[in-house]
This record gives C-alpha cells, structure tokens and sequence, in this order.
C-alpha cells in the first residue's frame, strides 16, 4: 500500500506549490522555506505582508489566519518558525505568536505567544513552557520510542 501511495508524492509537491504561489498572491501573505498550509486552511489578509508565516511551519486543517478586523483595518499577524498550528485554529488580527511554538486543534488565540510554548483552549493560553521542537512543530522526543515499521 505505502509504494502505491508514494505514486502521489510529486503530485502532492505540485498541488502545495501552486497552493502556495495563489496564497501569496491572492492574499499577501509571505510564506516561509519549506512551510505548509492545508489546502483547507483558510489566510485572510489585507495588504501584502499582513500575514507571514516563518520557516518550517504548518498551518493544519481548517484553521484560518485572519488580519484583517471586521472594520477593515489591516493588524498584521506573524507566525514563527518551526511551529504547528492545530486543524481547526484561529489566529485573530494582530496576534504574533513566536517560534517553535505548538497550537493546540481548534484553539483560539486573541493574544501574543512567547516562543517554545504549546497553547491551547479557547481564548488560547500555555499550557507548557520551554519545549524543544523539530520542524513542523514536532515534538524532539517524537520519534524517541517509535519502532520501524517491518513489510
């Protein structure tokens, strides 16, 4: 099954690459090295460079980034590097949330969030500090107690 699925995986490369190009064009947002948005995320900007999202970072499922309040004033939002922003998630205009930081599924954040912290709830607050994470917001420990899959 994993050899008939690794068919797709230029496919993929290609379906995220012109994801990646329309977000940036149709929205302003700049895009980090080797990030990833879902194809079901939603970014709403403002302006060019009202949502930047560093390198290494993904932004999962159905979350939306938005900077732009409901009045139409632009609050730019950033979102460090190495960091996974949870399905479901919202980023609220004028939020800066640091690097290698996790989100929490279907949070809200409303405010700031220093680096190397994972968040979570609704409004969004820490839930713990000083953790040390790989790209993408992986956890350093991960792959600590994982055994090889044999086929």
């Amino acid at each position: 099954m994993a050899r008939n699925l690794n068919k797709f995986r230029r496919l993929r490369v290609v379906v995220l690459g012109w994801r990646r190009c329309y977000l940036e064009w149709r929205t302003g947002a700049r895009i980090g090295h080797r990030s990833t948005v879902s194809t079901s995320a939603k970014l709403i900007g403002g302006k060019k460079g009202s949502i930047v999202i560093g390198d290494e970072t993904l932004v999962g499922l159905k979350s939306l980034v938005i900077a732009r309040d409901p009045d139409g004033t632009v609050r730019p939002v950033r979102i460090g590097s190495r960091c996974f922003i949870g399905g479901g998630s919202v980023i609220a205009p004028g939020v800066t949330i640091g690097d290698e930081v996790i989100v929490g599924g279907g949070s809200v954040v409303m405010a700031d969030i220093p680096s190397r912290c994972a968040v979570g709830g609704n409004p969004a607050r820490i839930l713990h500090r000083e953790i040390e994470v790989g790209p993408f917001g992986r956890l350093s420990y991960a792959n600590a107690n994982q055994r090889k899959a044999t086929i």
